[in-house]
């Protein structure tokens, strides 16, 4: 109701200035008045939300054991967080944070490269704060929510039950799938964990069956995160594997990167398939690489997200946000020294900044081994933006994010800066429609050009 009540007082008063300004006044004012009345909106949202994240309660019970027999889907736990968005962010108008660290140095092996192509991006942006998602299903129920001190809206998940996208219907032979996960801080150790499966199959089933793998026969594949492992400093993430119901892999681990006790409740998942391989990611640590995980010949599907259990303590949930599903790895050399232009939403900055984020080490990476190689080529770096925000404040933006990426490819890894030149397109230039977040995000890039 605020937000209608600001939107016509702003129309009204335009209808006063000149026809030839109003459609930019519209844009910009219209952008401020929208982030206005969600911030109040949302603000005692964010202050519930927060009550219950900073005090743990023992349950004063055993802790369900890790699955051994790969049998029963109701066994094993998991959990896990973090924040990352995509190569420019919603709002693109704002800060600049041109020449701050890379943090490159924590992502030295970090070798993930995410898909070229984005097939499915979820913010919840068009979710109101409240409600279970509009393309999503649940046996369950939960809520999109917004947290202090973290940007966007969030899936919470905190009852038992199963949830899915279902704007998923098929899956690459090469793909990546990458997303945020939290927890609450001192999360319980006795809770269950967050699981996320991979499976082949219709998603018709999967809200209804206990034990789908198994009773419908699926290959598949679940990874467990929990966010407290015994001894509350450190976490652990298990994954199990199934060729038509039988398990064949089952293993489990521990991690420093996901711990609610320690102050890291918050984790980057990233998922990455070449055919039958898996590699997983927390943060910049790969914890998995399988090079037999998926069943060659088969059609995968589905991902579903599930809480197995009921929560040990009542403040305990998981909260997702910036789920993205790409298409295969980018062929880098082939696409910038054969055909002389390569496009990546692979390197990331901060919100409304030209900071880029760790998490773009691998692509950064890929590119300066080609640069190397190809010592006499020389490239221009263009950034790219959506629609939304202000058409000079996003052109603006763009430049500055090239510069930043220059500036990086010079400093972390030893490319000459007289080999590089930069520029800035803004929003001019989109590759796809600016109305569904899977097309703002294939419009948010980084272009690099062979001069």
């Amino acid at each position: 109701m605020k937000l209608t009540v600001i939107t016509l007082f702003v129309s009204a008063t335009l209808l006063c200035i000149s026809t030839t300004s109003t459609a930019q006044l519209l844009k910009n004012i219209g952008n401020r008045a929208k982030q206005k009345a969600e911030q109040r909106a949302n603000q005692k949202i964010d202050n519930t939300i927060d009550k219950g994240l900073d005090k743990a309660e023992g349950a004063g019970q055993k802790k369900p054991g890790q699955p051994e027999g790969g049998t029963n889907e109701n066994t094993g736990n998991s959990n896990n967080t973090n924040k990352t968005d995509n190569n420019t962010s919603p709002g693109e108008n704002t800060n600049s944070s041109a020449n701050q660290a890379t943090g490159f140095k924590f992502y030295s092996k970090y070798d993930f490269i995410p898909g070229e192509k984005i097939i499915a991006f979820e913010d919840f942006s068009q979710d109101a704060v409240g409600d279970f998602p509009a393309k999503w299903n649940t046996n369950s129920g939960g809520e999109v929510v917004t947290v202090n001190n973290e940007p966007g809206h969030w899936l919470m998940m905190n009852k038992k039950g199963r949830f899915f996208p279902e704007y998923i219907h098929e899956l690459p032979e090469n793909f990546t799938l990458q997303f945020n996960l939290m927890s609450n801080e001192k999360y319980n150790y006795y809770s269950p964990g967050l699981e996320l499966y991979i499976v082949t199959g219709s998603n018709d089933k999967l809200l209804f069956d206990n034990s789908f793998i198994q009773v419908d026969k699926r290959s598949g594949i679940k990874l467990y995160f929990h966010p407290v492992s015994p001894g509350s400093n450190s976490s652990e993430a298990s994954v199990q594997t199934f060729e038509d119901g039988a398990q064949v892999i089952n293993n489990s681990v521990t991690s420093g990167q996901f711990n609610s006790h320690g102050g890291k409740n918050k984790v980057a998942v990233s998922i990455w398939r070449q055919k039958q391989r898996l590699r997983v990611y927390w943060n910049e640590e790969k914890i998995f690489d399988l090079p037999r995980a998926f069943v060659a010949g088969k059609q995968y599907s589905s991902t579903v997200f599930q809480i197995w259990n009921n929560m040990a303590k009542e403040d305990d949930r998981f909260l997702v946000n910036n789920i993205k599903l790409a298409i295969g790895a980018p062929d880098t050399r082939n696409k910038l020294i054969t055909e002389g232009r390569f496009v990546t939403r692979g390197i990331l900055f901060d919100v409304n900044s030209d900071k880029i984020k760790p998490e773009s080490f691998g692509t950064l990476k890929d590119i300066a081994a080609v640069l190397k190689e190809n010592e006499t080529v020389r490239v221009k770096i263009i950034g790219h933006t959506d629609s939304d925000g202000a058409d000079a404040d996003n052109l603006a933006l763009s430049k500055r994010r090239a510069e930043s990426v220059k500036a990086s490819l010079a400093k972390d890894f030893e490319i000459s800066e007289s080999r590089i030149e930069t520029d800035g397109k803004g929003e001019t230039q989109p590759v796809d429609k600016n109305t569904t977040p899977e097309a703002k995000a294939n419009n948010r890039r980084v272009e690099f050009v062979k001069l």
